[in-house]
């Protein structure tokens, strides 16, 4: 079984790496910025349809916002990338966020900002796989009739992806990313030609229709709740920022210069993108409609249920390349892929961040070991199931994930901004170096700047879409902050009750006798080797136990017993109800109530079978006996081994195993001439 398990695991996930060559899989900013940058980078396929769906509420006529909602995102673009860029170099160890709020803040705030990450990198995948899943079924029907499904299997798939490990599956990204970059930029530069130099009008497909509104005439209060809450949906661009911070460690040396660098790159990118769409939206007039069905109005009445509304990006490429065309297909392509693949920030930060965590004792141990891949495994496929969880829950509906996004990423921000202040606060009262002084002022005033504004942005964020569905991001903070505060109070308990004291105490206190059983059901070879075993060990009482079940079987086991004149008593006890658990237990609490500074061992005989179905048939009696015997004080569970045959044709098996490579698992060098030894010549000298 473990060869059958072997080969695919090898050639699904490549051979198990040394851990001498973790050095090996650290990425250099051509590769690090598509790893941990493709969530802002791609957030331009759906950010700017997301604040005009808002806007719409309002009619066409709220449109003329759209360009000032994008400058208030572009400030807070910056304001976050240059804030963030202090950090990368302030906390290098990849802690990030948490790390930040957890020294500068107390424990509290830095559980609060892990849970929001956790929570918001749950999101990231279904939103973006979701997303991509729309912008491929408008080519694809396939892909539109079975959106849960076709989700799911891409998660699998980045999944399986991931756990070949960082450094290949950053390989992997970085061509549609890059792609997807260029083809926007194309875009937006040929649309800017077309509609600068030659005059030309382009026509999105939507140009013609009109908007039925759902609120007319909005002023005041009203209309300044809306404009909040498309800029609150304009943030989504804004989400992935937080993953350089936690990913540090990735990258090449120097990692903190290396990590600011990639952060402004992706922050430029991601904003000349961001802008370059919503004027293009703007010139070839784009229409879109929280409901379309009801609320887009084509040659005067509704467009109608079986109507695609298709993403902003989609529109303007049609608009600006036609629709058909090369440039429009490869573009839609590569936003497709890339939306797929801009769920790989998460599949970076979540598992480095549980890893974290699980060193700090908040989340399973098993989460802060790396697997085969140096990838940190348990933490991937966690993440996955999630977001499987959460894809299946919705439907794979962005619109409706969409408004869980971004509250989790906003607490985070703010939280690591108020703590890298007190940060520079605290290394402002003992640095006296004037030219360190200067650069830590200018720090402290970036991230003060930037916990007031992403603070007024989360406040923003929660009035706007607690009610839309925020409140259940909220909720899932609530359980992470939960949970993960109950896994540290066990650990902590554990750890105080298993401290080795300076004074004696009863576990170092040799126990005054050992009373040793054998357990027996029939005189054969395992018994025999049990009673061998148990005489060995010298105990100052030792006798064999057996339970009466089938007066037969007893009445011959006593007679076997005293044939072979074996020097052990013999006791037995009688169960009327055939149970063997049970009597055991009592009896052996019995001695312990009636000698409580004696230590009882008890031997249990057991089979050593080679296969697993023969599991089924041997040893399960023994198995619940140790399970109800581990929470008996002072009582020691032995288990004397017997191989039967299959165990040996298993172990030669094994044997074999580890002589045979699987598919991967061993890089074959280049082939080296030996140097041909000597031949002995026979017969007499001369001959």
């Amino acid at each position: 079984m473990s060869k059958l398990t072997d080969v695919p695991k090898r050639i699904l996930i490549g051979r198990a790496l040394r851990s001498d060559r973790l050095g090996e899989t650290l990425l250099p900013k051509r590769i690090a910025l598509p790893v941990f940058a493709s969530d802002p980078l791609s957030s331009v396929a759906y950010a700017p349809g997301e604040v005009l769906l808002v806007l719409s509420i309002a009619g066409v006529s709220a449109y003329h916002f759209s360009p000032w909602i994008a400058l208030a995102v572009v400030v807070l673009m910056f304001t976050v990338v240059a804030s963030y860029r202090q950090n990368v170099h302030a906390y290098p160890s990849g802690g990030g966020d948490y790390e930040v709020a957890n020294t500068n803040l107390g424990p509290k705030a830095g559980l609060t900002v892990a849970s929001a990450l956790l929570v918001d990198y749950v999101l990231t995948v279904a939103v973006s796989i979701s997303s991509g899943v729309e912008n491929l079924g408008s080519a694809i029907p396939f892909v539109v009739e079975h959106k849960v499904l076709s989700a799911i299997a891409i998660i699998l798939l980045l999944t399986l992806m991931n756990l070949r490990g960082v450094k290949e599956s950053g390989k992997l990204f970085a061509i549609p990313t890059y792609v997807f970059v260029a083809g926007v930029f194309i875009m937006i530069l040929w649309g800017a030609y077309k509609g600068i130099v030659l005059d030309e009008t382009m026509k999105a497909p939507t140009a013609d229709f009109e908007i039925r509104p759902e609120h007319e005439g909005l002023a005041g209060l009203a209309l300044v709740f809306l404009l909040l809450r498309a800029f609150s949906s304009g943030c989504a661009a804004l989400t992935g920022v937080e993953a350089i911070s936690n990913g540090v460690p990735a990258f090449r040396k120097p990692k903190s210069r290396n990590a600011a660098t990639t952060l402004a790159l992706m922050g430029g990118l991601a904003v000349t993108m961001f802008c370059g769409i919503i004027g293009l939206a703007m010139a070839t007039d784009v229409k879109m409609a929280e409901q379309p069905a009801h609320d887009l109005i084509r040659d005067g009445v509704p467009v109608g249920p079986e109507y695609v509304q298709n993403p902003v990006i989609s529109q303007v490429a049609a608009a600006v390349f036609g629709d058909g065309t090369f440039f429009f297909i490869l573009l839609a392509a590569a936003t497709a892929l890339v939306l797929f693949l801009a769920a790989n920030t998460a599949y970076n930060g979540f598992p480095l961040l549980g890893s974290i965590l699980a060193q700090d004792r908040y989340l399973p141990r098993q989460l802060h070991t790396r697997g085969d891949r140096l990838a940190f495994s348990n933490g991937i496929v966690l993440l996955a199931g999630a977001a499987i969880l959460l894809v299946w829950l919705y439907g794979a509906d962005s619109t409706r994930l969409i408004q869980l996004y971004i509250v989790g990423v906003f607490v985070s921000f703010t939280l690591s901004q108020t703590g890298m202040v007190r940060h520079w606060n605290r290394h402002l009262k003992t640095e006296h170096d004037p030219a360190r002084r200067r650069r830590m002022i200018r720090s402290r005033a970036i991230n003060t700047f930037g916990a007031f504004f992403t603070g007024l942005v989360l406040v923003v964020v929660l009035a706007t879409k607690f009610t839309h569905g925020a409140w259940v991001a909220l909720l899932g903070m609530v359980i992470f902050y939960g949970t993960m505060t109950a896994i540290r109070k066990h650990y902590d308990r554990v750890a105080e009750e298993i401290a080795a004291p300076d004074a004696p105490s009863d576990d170092t206190v040799r126990p005054s006798r050992v009373h040793s059983i054998v357990l027996v059901s029939k005189v054969h070879r395992p018994t025999l080797r049990a009673v061998a075993y148990a005489k060995l060990m010298r105990s100052d009482k030792l006798e064999a136990l057996s339970i009466n079940v089938d007066p037969a079987e007893t009445k011959a086991l006593k007679a076997e017993w005293e044939r072979r004149g074996i020097n052990v008593p013999l006791k037995i006890l009688d169960s009327p109800y055939r149970e063997i658990t049970r009597p055991v237990v009592e009896y052996v609490k019995g001695i312990r109530r009636e000698s409580p500074r004696d230590a009882v061992s008890v031997i249990i005989p057991e089979y050593v079978v080679g296969h697993w179905y023969e599991h089924l048939l041997h040893n399960q009696s023994a198995l619940r006996l140790k399970g109800r015997l581990l929470f008996t004080p002072g009582v020691m569970v032995t288990s004397v081994p017997y191989q039967l045959q299959s165990s040996e044709v298993a172990k030669k098996r094994e044997k074999k195993r580890q002589e045979w490579n699987a598919p991967g698992s061993v890089r074959r060098g280049p082939a080296v001439e030996r140097p041909k030894e000597p031949t002995a010549k026979s017969g007499r000298p001369g001959t």
